[in-house]
């Protein structure tokens, strides 16, 4: 069976590469956190769960290396999985995009458990907001899948509202990350309210529209 994404060591590179990385900084960070280091953090930037050294330590690599395979498999299991010739490209950069993301995080916390003053509440936002504008901004490439995307009843029936969703689904996303940005810089008095909008506007705005465009569509036909 041939591979629907067609992996070469071209565009395997950077992903392994980033996986090298989170695994030896995790026999690192094995070797000097203290027993107890922070597992989360709350609006406001301030620790609020904590986990053992071996927890903080192993949990984001393992998550890191299975979300690698995990992209590795999709295409096989997918019934469209022709559709991803479609978009080949779009998928590479979608998988390095999230892994080279899912690293910083683990960096950043790494060195936060270190004991290394490192401002997680702005950090973590900023990366989670460009993250969602560099996807946003390739989203309108993605073809019909049962996996990548905006998948909803609607988009899933059919071509045109899966296209048109994602068109619009693409600007909402990187709107939304530019709020979700604001969430780290903008005063603590501001920053739930903004993600909570931020929310609404990703959830209901995709889901909300993939409805209406579905409609007008379905109306066409029956008229």
């Amino acid at each position: 069976m041939s591979n629907p994404i067609k992996p070469t060591i071209k565009t395997e590179i950077i992903p392994l590469l980033l996986i090298i990385i989170s695994v030896v900084a995790s026999f690192y960070f094995y070797a000097n956190f203290p027993e107890q280091v922070p597992m989360h953090w709350n609006i406001a930037g301030q620790v609020d769960g904590w986990g053992s050294k071996t927890t903080g330590a192993i949990i984001l690599p393992l998550v890191i290396i299975a979300m690698y395979v995990m992209f590795l498999l999709i295409p096989y299991l997918d019934p469209k999985k022709d559709r991803y010739e479609q978009f080949v490209k779009v998928y590479h950069i979608f998988k390095n995009y999230l892994i080279g993301f899912m690293v910083l995080v683990y960096l950043v916390t790494g060195l936060a458990g270190l004991g290394y003053d490192v401002p997680v509440g702005l950090i973590i936002p900023i990366g989670v907001g460009i993250l969602f504008i560099l996807i946003g901004n390739y989203m309108a490439k993605i073809k019909m899948n049962w996996f990548m995307g905006i998948r909803t009843p609607w988009t899933l029936s059919s071509e045109e509202v899966w296209n048109k969703t994602h068109r619009m689904g693409g600007k909402i996303f990187m709107l939304g990350g530019f709020l979700i940005i604001l969430t780290g810089i903008a005063p603590l008095s501001w920053r739930l309210p903004i993600f909570i909008l931020t929310m609404v506007l990703l959830i209901f705005g995709t889901i909300g529209y993939s409805y209406w465009v579905y409609r007008i569509e379905k109306n066409k036909k029956v008229g």
